[in-house]
């Protein structure tokens, strides 16, 4: 075994630290999307309850995983923005619609 002058756990780990807190983000992210998206469309197409009780399901989903883990005012951004494009294409797309039929 080679001998080293670094005494045993004194390792600076602040750069693995990141990347894994980095990584958790994202996971949380990216599932929290995928359970509001699945929520909206199961309730929307699925279930025919229209597009409405889905949006609400969406923002329910994006406020609780916020408040849980206590989320940064980017995620809070990110779902804000979604839920605008979302409410916004629940208004034009049935009036478009409407207009061509």
């Amino acid at each position: 075994m080679a001998a080293t002058g670094d005494a045993h756990g004194n390792m600076d780990i602040s750069d693995q630290r990141g990347t894994f807190h980095s990584f958790l983000v994202a996971s949380l992210w990216g599932s929290t999307h995928v359970a509001q998206l699945v929520a909206l469309l199961t309730l929307a197409f699925a279930m025919n309850l229209g597009w409405w009780p889905g949006f609400a399901a969406y923002v329910v989903i994006g406020v609780a995983v916020g408040l849980m883990f206590k989320q940064t005012s980017v995620f809070w951004a990110v779902q804000i923005a979604s839920w605008v494009l979302l409410a916004l294409g629940g208004l034009i797309v049935p009036a478009l619609s409407g207009m061509m039929g």
